[in-house]
């Protein structure tokens, strides 16, 4: 069985097999006897450098014995390895040769918190949202197959990822095309658990086994001459394995059921995934594992140690408590709200934690809905909520809304509907680079006819802002970044804001700051130094266009501030109402540039893209000084 550890450790553990097995192709050079304590060291391993550079490490720590099966049983990186999400692909990355580079995780130019192509050969698809892998290595099988290549594709998934729609549609997919795959389903969190022993191992072995495959297929042989005797045994077979195993799902699908079994129990896993290697078509390998095993602490609360922050210096000093994060606003407001108003649904696509809707949850168990992993599913549920006069608020991340634009405005927009979008990791999120960044939302939300588009500039205006998207009949949106804002006093009331009008916060000459969101702060700091105009615009969509004919009135240049793409976003709808009216005034569109922003700290991010106060002001002097050329 796996060690148990009960502390991060703070110094480098000794590593004598780990070091040993640098690479799959150095793994399989090791003995079978040698693999339970690789699998001791590697946990030990990984527990220190995540504990180096912070990050998600529950269900890394679950894979374990699973990661180090896979690539003794399987050929990578011929054979293609898909691992789903990614935060369980950390023992991945150890052993595929970046344990040296895992200082680095996360880190700006370092390796990526998630599986990417352009960083390792074993790396065959990249991730960030969930639900993929099937798809992908499906695709992968295919190709193999008309390339007549005998690789195999290994899809990893996760119970949570199951649920989406996506998986299915691949799983049904591959069943109708026969392909020759295998998905393992990582099974951290399912009922089923219980099922998981001595018979259910042996059942797998066998189950799994040539011999059982080859007596199967010519008994398909001998009863298909018979009419309907063949079905019948596949029905018998079919409903005996449901008696034992909890398969019957997946064997409808067309797919070759095989477990639970115990996914920390090498041996176990060795035998069955050779079993099932060079089995034909669609393969389903249920493995039942623990998140956070082998270290104590999570196994008790896989929740809280889902991530972890960076291990700080022993003696250091505590860090200072800061303001609520825009979250925690959020989640104060929805019980708030719910409160004064019983019409009010919450939803969230199992973001409960990340959204902060946990108090909601238990304050109003019947109006709290967490779909699991189903934006799309999530947003015509509101739909439908807000078809019979109920008033949803949808707590989502930008990047997980991308998944349900054809439901925002097929099922919402389209139909006018009272639904609310509280959308959340706005803009540059950080470490989780560029699949988890809400780069596009305001140019994906500002096209669709009828949209409310909000952008607060603090605690408090975002505070207002929900209310007035709350109040909006139709669709509406508030976006807002993660983390902490300016701590601005927060007004208890539940007051909204005139719709479509900005404020200006500084009056100044010259140069006028048009602001959406939270880059307000630096703007106004700019704004000292150039004796400058600042506006808090709040609203993208409708734009308060009275306002933007003033500062053009009245000033020789305006600048727009957004944390969203530049193109499409909210200094284009500027752009498109000065043209539009014939308005010639220079204008300084600064946004997100035209390419992904690699992960790093945010401030970093920021001012790459030249969003923090020095990138601003640099690009506002630059801009004078050729006017003045």
């Amino acid at each position: 069985m796996p060690k148990t550890f009960h502390e991060i450790p703070r110094e480098r553990p000794e590593t004598p097999l780990l070091d040993r097995a640098d690479t799959p192709q150095q793994l399989r050079l090791l003995g079978e006897a040698e693999l339970e304590v690789l699998a001791d060291e590697l946990r030990q391993y990984l527990l220190y450098t995540v504990g180096q550079t912070g990050g998600h490490f529950g269900a890394g720590l679950g894979v374990i014995e699973l990661t180090i099966a896979l690539h003794y049983v399987f050929d990578t990186p011929d054979d293609r390895l898909v691992w789903d999400v990614g935060h369980q692909a950390y023992p991945h990355k150890i052993l595929t040769g970046r344990r040296e580079r895992m200082s680095t995780l996360r880190q700006k130019d370092g390796i990526a918190a998630f599986p990417r192509r352009s960083e390792s050969e074993y790396d065959t698809f990249g991730v960030g949202h969930s639900s993929t892998s099937i798809s992908a290595a499906l695709g992968m099988a295919i190709a193999a197959r008309l390339q007549g290549s005998k690789r195999k594709s290994v899809a990893v998934i996760g119970d949570g990822a199951l649920t989406a729609g996506m998986a299915f549609e691949a799983l049904n997919h591959a069943s109708d095309v026969k392909a020759d795959m295998l998905v393992v389903l990582n099974d951290n969190d399912m009922s089923i658990s219980r099922n998981v022993g001595g018979l259910s191992n042996y059942l797998a072995k066998i189950l799994s086994s040539r011999t059982y495959a080859s007596m199967r297929e010519g008994s398909k042989k001998v009863l298909s001459r018979l009419p309907g005797a063949w079905e019948i045994a596949r029905k018998t077979e079919e409903h005996a394995k449901g008696m034992l195993v909890p398969g019957t799902l997946f064997e409808e699908l067309g797919w070759n059921y095989i477990g639970p079994i115990d996914g920390h129990d090498l041996p176990t896993l060795l035998a069955t995934l050779r079993n099932m290697r060079d089995l034909e078509g669609p393969q389903f390998l249920h493995v039942i594992t623990k998140k956070g095993k082998g270290f104590a602490p999570a196994e008790v609360d896989p929740i809280g140690y889902h991530a972890i922050t960076k291990l700080e210096p022993l003696g250091a000093a505590p860090k200072q408590a800061g303001g609520p994060k825009y979250s925690n606003v959020f989640g104060q407001w929805l019980c708030d709200m719910a409160a004064a108003d019983t019409r009010l649904m919450g939803i969230t696509p199992a973001m409960k934690e990340g959204s902060d809707l946990v108090a909601f949850s238990e304050r109003f168990p019947e109006r709290y809905f967490d779909v699991a992993i189903a934006e799309q599913h999530a947003v015509t549920l509101a739909a439908g909520m807000a078809c019979e006069g109920a008033k949803p608020v949808v707590a989502i991340y930008s990047t997980f809304l991308q998944r349900a634009y054809d439901q925002l405005i097929h099922d919402v927009a389209v139909q006018n509907l009272d639904v609310l979008f509280a959308i959340d990791r706005a803009g540059l999120v950080g470490e989780d680079g560029p699949t988890h960044a809400g780069s596009f939302d305001l140019s994906y939300l500002r096209c669709i006819p009828g949209m409310l588009v909000m952008t607060p500039s603090d605690e408090n205006e975002m505070r207002r802002l929900l209310t007035t998207g709350y109040l909006f009949e139709g669709p509406a949106a508030v976006r807002y970044p993660r983390g902490s804002g300016p701590n601005a006093a927060i007004e208890p009331g539940l007051e909204p804001l005139e719709i479509g009008k900005g404020i200006i916060r500084r009056q100044g000459q010259g140069v006028a700051f048009l602001v959406f969101g939270v880059q307000l702060a630096d703007a106004l700091k700019v704004a000292e130094g150039l004796d400058a105009t600042v506006a808090d615009m709040r609203f993208v969509k409708p734009l308060d266009e009275a306002l933007v004919r003033q500062l053009a009135d009245s000033h020789e240049l305006l600048v727009t501030v957004e944390e969203n793409a530049v193109m499409g976003g909210a200094g284009s709808a500027v752009n498109e109402f000065l043209a539009h009216e014939g308005l010639s005034v220079p204008v300084l569109n600064l946004g997100l540039p035209d390419y992904y922003v690699e992960h790093a700290k945010p401030a970093q991010m920021l001012a790459e893209c030249g969003l923090d106060a020095a990138g601003i002001e640099a690009a506002v002097r630059a801009r004078l000084a050729e006017s003045n050329d």
